[in-house]
């Protein structure tokens, strides 16, 4: 079974919120898995325990660039925070999603291929970026990006470097904009309930049953009465529901306003969303977290066996 250190239960933590040692439980019980820990937290410990599982894990900025009806978002990666306030690692961000915008390269190889200079290196993008590696010490990526041409009205908000959103529309871009920061603050992951993905609508599905069953062992061991199966049923699909409200934008109650839904803001002023993209830098990426004491352990170890 992996080890569980002191810096995987300190990140489960920084995820959850929840205590120490469950955490540590949770990781032991999951033979180190942070996923699956963080998946049993939310059974034990109910939604408290997913409410910081947004949290960035990995270094770099979103650039964006709008010009009439096209426009670009990208997500470039770095190694630490220091190079994010780089000068020529920002020229080299804001280089690249213009060159998006203005030639709709299919993916980041097309998009190295591209020409430009900077810094004393090129003819491409590519060769800037390994350049840059070079001259900064330390390795850089274009993670992903998405070109903005159907035609759309295009608003976007960047929140500092880290957050970045683009929203296409009809209607009234002051409405638009607000909806593009509303993006950024709540981080729905669809438009509608009807829009959520389905993987996410079971994998909550699952995470109510587990809570819901775990809780009919505890009556049990205590003695008391267990909720009959039907209850149980709907206290499951109204789990699944709120979860839905709370994930999807038109749901949401509107961050300048918390009286009105988003859909309702929207229809107050004649605007309609037609999509969103929203980019967080290192969603989904695991940043690398070092035992330093293990290694050291390591190290002496593998010193004692060679002498």
């Amino acid at each position: 079974m992996a080890a569980i250190t002191a810096s995987m239960v300190a990140e489960l933590r920084g995820k959850t919120d929840a205590p120490m040692m469950e955490c540590k439980r949770a990781l032991t019980e999951a033979q180190g898995d942070m996923a699956k820990a963080e998946e049993l937290l939310r059974v034990k410990l109910g939604t408290k325990a997913g409410k910081a599982a947004g949290r960035i894990t990995a270094e770099g900025v979103v650039t964006c660039c709008i010009a009439a009806d096209v426009g670009a978002l990208l997500e470039v990666n770095c190694e630490t925070d220091f190079v994010t306030k780089n000068d020529s690692f920002l020229a080299l961000a804001n280089a690249a999603v213009q060159l998006i915008a203005k030639n709709n390269p299919p993916d980041v190889a097309a998009l190295g291929l591209l020409p430009y200079t900077q810094d004393g290196f090129g003819p491409t993008l590519e060769d800037v970026r390994k350049g840059l590696i070079g001259k900064i010490g330390e390795n850089m990526s274009f993670r992903r990006f998405k070109r903005f041409a159907a035609g759309n009205k295009l608003a976007s908000y960047l929140h500092g470097t880290r957050i970045g959103v683009v929203v296409e529309f009809e209607g009234n871009e002051v409405a638009a904009k607000d909806v593009a920061m509303h993006v950024a603050a709540m981080k729905p992951v669809a438009l509608s309930s009807a829009d959520v993905p389905a993987e996410l609508v079971a994998r909550e599905r699952s995470v109510a049953a587990a809570k819901a069953a775990e809780d009919a062992a505890v009556a049990t061991a205590a003695g008391k009465p267990v909720q009959s199966a039907e209850i149980v049923a709907k206290r499951i699909e109204g789990g699944v529901q709120k979860y839905l409200k709370e994930v999807s934008l038109f749901n949401q109650s509107f961050v300048k306003n918390d009286k009105q839904t988003v859909e309702q803001m929207l229809k107050a002023t004649g605007t309609t969303v037609k999509s969103f993209t929203l980019y967080v830098v290192g969603e989904g990426i695991e940043k690398r977290t070092d035992d330093f004491a293990a290694e050291v352990a390591a190290q002496v170890a593998a010193a004692k066996q060679s002498s």
